[in-house]
């Protein structure tokens, strides 16, 4: 086993969970942790939401659960070469995308001005909100139980969280202090920066596999020109396919070794002796080198343009918001079509405000299957087979 820095996070060491439990005789804390995410029912849930592309036909095209399964493995890779603590970064990594909403980014956008009266949306709070209230498994307690280290990580792996905060994470910060101003452990991190890593080699994958754009176009765009013109040097008569794999798996290598290069660095520059010093270093540690930075902000407007806003993704788009913007007033005006689970709160709510965050988590919580079936059975309207094959991200 691989020698663990001065600076990674001890499991032994953690700050604890909010109800306090006996320890596993066989596994840390950061490993339950995981254990109980990949358990979650919201995580299961995942593998009918989307990731870029909206019910496609098949099982090519990746889904939020395989992503999160990739952005895991990548973490992992990165965590192991820097000494940290992979248990912990693995539980961030599989949690960060449990807040989504169906439909991509489209859902989420939809949801955000449907709740702006009601204190609005926001994914990585409802990540959070999920694994400290939603999950209802347990005996003791509501969600999952987690230390505080990971549910730091969930909270603010992309960086310190100031200002207004969304009303689920300001719900929990109150009871539970998480310390929002500051940066998070070098795990979390981790884990935002493979997130990152992951979408941009994926996104391309699938985009070409969607024919929205060429294998000839991607090997013009920086970065990937030079990975394609490695692969044409080794393998001048390799086939199409196995052309644009190998570029694209070259691309993955580039950004790796390039996060744990500028870590690297970084952590010289720093010598942090433990894993509070890097929360206190005023910077996020783990991050791409400017250069490389650079490149992926073309990388990510040639998706943009090609692949999240072609004009049928545009029209598509409204489809899909049209769902989630019936459904919401819907069950806002006729709760008692909440299933049965959800009635108790319901009945417990004391105002519209909180009756609406209710059927926000509801629908949140929905796959892009289960939305669309609700909306034709609820409001019609809508074929589903409308809504087949078509990037919404």
């Amino acid at each position: 086993m691989a020698m663990r820095a001065s600076f990674a996070s001890d499991p032994g060491a953690s700050r604890g969970r909010l109800f306090a439990e006996d320890e596993s005789t066989f596994r840390s804390a950061f490993q339950r942790d995981r254990d109980r995410i990949i358990h979650a029912s919201a995580f299961r849930r995942l593998k009918h939401k989307t990731q870029v592309f909206i019910e496609h036909e098949g099982d090519f095209f990746r889904t939020r659960l395989t992503h999160s399964i990739e952005v895991a493995q990548v973490a992992r890779t990165i965590s192991g070469a820097l000494g940290l603590n992979a248990e912990l970064t693995e539980a961030v990594a599989l949690a960060h995308d449990l807040g989504h909403t169906p439909f991509g980014h489209t859902g989420e956008d939809a949801l955000s001005d449907l709740m702006a009266p009601y204190g609005g949306f926001d994914h990585n709070a409802q990540a959070l909100r999920i694994v400290t209230a939603l999950e209802r498994h347990y005996a003791r307690f509501d969600g999952l139980n987690l230390t505080w280290e990971t549910l730091e990580g969930i909270a603010k792996h992309n960086g310190p969280v100031t200002g207004d905060l969304p009303w689920a994470l300001a719900a929990y910060q109150d009871q539970h202090d998480l310390e929002l101003s500051s940066y998070a452990s070098a795990e979390a991190q981790v884990a935002a920066i493979a997130d990152d890593v992951a979408y941009n080699h994926h996104d391309l994958h699938d985009g070409l596999r969607a024919e929205l754009f060429s294998t000839d176009e991607l090997a013009e765009l920086p970065i990937l020109d030079r990975c394609f013109a490695r692969v044409d040097e080794l393998y001048p008569d390799l086939n199409y396919y196995r052309r644009r794999h190998e570029a694209l798996r070259r691309f993955f290598g580039v950004l790796v070794e390039d996060v744990i290069g500028v870590a690297q660095e970084s952590l010289k520059q720093i010598d942090p002796q433990s894993a509070d010093d890097i929360r206190n270093a005023g910077f996020q540690i783990i991050r791409f080198s400017e250069p490389v930075f650079t490149d992926l902000k073309v990388i990510r407007d040639f998706l943009f343009t090609r692949m999240y806003r072609a004009p049928t993704v545009v029209e598509m788009r409204k489809k899909v918001t049209c769902v989630v913007e019936e459904l919401f007033p819907f069950f806002l005006s006729h709760p008692e079509n909440l299933p049965r689970q959800w009635r108790k709160d319901v009945a417990e709510a004391e105002s519209e405000r909180e009756l609406a965050r209710i059927v926000s988590d509801y629908i949140a919580g929905m796959t892009d299957r289960f939305a669309l079936q609700c909306h034709e059975r609820f409001i019609g309207g809508i074929d589903a087979a409308d809504v087949v094959s078509v990037p919404v991200g």
